[in-house]
């Protein structure tokens, strides 16, 4: 008896259902297509911000990976609008355009910052 049991059990197809972290993650509708620029969400649903650890971490670097159009022009603003002028992490600041898809953002631990920036920019 036991037996027939565990084998209707495990012969019933699982339940998938999306965990409340990634529910919480679904790109929004209002996505403004006028920019020249277009950060697409992985298949998590989540920006494709990431960091990156170097030098037995001294050398901390955030990466926005897979940009469409023009990754310059979204290089530009964030370095001209993430931080305010002439403050002390402005100058830290360094951004760069690396294959001409991912940017890489230099010089302090700011991937809450950039992902922010990039959700008010509406991605």
């Amino acid at each position: 008896m036991l037996g027939q049991s565990w084998t209707r059990f495990i012969a019933q197809p699982a339940v998938s259902r999306r965990p409340l972290s990634q529910a919480a993650a679904t790109p929004p509708s209002h996505v403004q297509h006028h920019l020249p620029y277009f950060v697409r969400r992985n298949t998590r649903g989540s920006l494709p911000v990431y960091t990156d650890i170097r030098n037995g971490g001294t050398r901390y670097l955030v990466q926005i990976r897979n940009v469409e159009g023009q990754a310059q022009v979204l290089a530009n603003q964030l370095k001209a609008s993430l931080f305010e002028p002439n403050s002390p992490a402005a100058a830290r600041l360094g951004v760069r355009v690396h294959d001409q898809r991912h940017i890489i953002i230099t010089g302090g631990r700011w991937k809450v910052d950039v992902m922010a920036w990039l959700l008010n920019k509406g991605f």
